[in-house]
């Protein structure tokens, strides 16, 4: 399986602009820019990309592992914030933190961390990150 998503970019890094597509066409023409991605002018950028990519996978992931275990969750709902932070002369990303509200009925809290930290470490975009990836949750 192959997901494509492409980026056309015009003009130079600090006061160009560029725009985001999905082979999906959930994005199209997507707007981002510097100040999208370092300011909060409207559009997106690649690490909340990135955090709704992680958020995604991981809670699909969590959803198998507790589906492989019998339960079934009534609602899991994850928060991915990724930081980029300055290394040498650019940036880096170096942290995504999850944090998990779950509802789960008829589950034990050492059960539920169990299956958690195996969909953390297991979810594609986890092993793809070059990060410390940490998390959070709490099952209600």
């Amino acid at each position: 399986m192959i997901r494509k998503a492409s980026a056309k970019w015009q003009g130079s890094g600090r006061d160009g602009s560029g725009t985001l597509r999905t082979d999906s066409g959930v994005l199209n023409e997507t707007p981002y820019s510097y100040r999208t991605r370092f300011e909060s002018a409207p559009g997106t950028n690649p690490e909340e990309l990135l955090a709704a990519a992680h958020a995604g996978c991981f809670t699909m992931a969590l959803a198998f592992q507790l589906q492989a275990a019998g339960v079934t969750p009534t609602e899991l709902v994850t928060e991915a914030a990724v930081t980029i932070e300055p290394e040498g002369g650019g940036f880096r990303i170096s942290r995504s933190a999850l944090k998990l509200a779950a509802t789960v009925p008829g589950i034990d809290r050492a059960r539920f961390q169990e299956l958690a930290e195996a969909a953390e470490k297991n979810c594609p975009v986890s092993k793809v990150l070059n990060a410390e990836i940490s998390l959070e949750w709490s099952l209600r």
